[in-house]
């Protein structure tokens, strides 16, 4: 199971069908839960650091380190085999401060661009999506 954290609102629809649609395709240990805070809340939470070192915290971050898909894969698969739960950490409009990006086992960008932060919702379930189906050898990945 992957928890991801989301700061934000909820937003529109078809971000939730976006992710929706990648998510009934997923099983463990690829599944996911996810848990939406308001931004404030969400550093708050964060500044307490909740997390242990059985936790592997991916934080997704602009300022980040930009990795291939099967790289990302790769990562996951070797916290599965570490028994590692995997938190991923999605950040509101204003990101992440380096406390937090300091603490995250890895910090993940996308791209140089920046996207808003209910569309970095979708990339992070489709990128979990591609990685269990890279794990798996299908033909998803090309």
């Amino acid at each position: 199971m992957i928890k991801i954290i989301a700061g934000g609102k909820k937003n529109s629809a078809w971000y939730g069908e976006a992710c929706a649609e990648y998510e009934k395709r997923l099983r463990k240990p690829y599944s996911v839960e996810w848990q939406f805070m308001e931004e404030d809340k969400l550093l708050k939470y964060l500044a307490k650091w909740p997390f242990s070192g059985q936790d592997f915290v991916i934080c997704c971050d602009e300022r980040g380190k930009n990795i291939s898909s099967d790289e990302y894969s790769a990562l996951l698969s070797q916290a599965f085999v570490q028994s590692k739960n995997i938190i991923i950490l999605i950040g509101g409009a204003y990101g992440f401060d380096d406390s937090i990006r300091e603490k995250a086992d890895f910090v993940w960008s996308f791209s140089k661009l920046v996207f808003p932060h209910a569309l970095a919702r979708v990339v992070v379930t489709e990128q979990i999506y591609r990685a269990a189906q890279i794990e798996a050898g299908s033909g998803y990945h090309h």
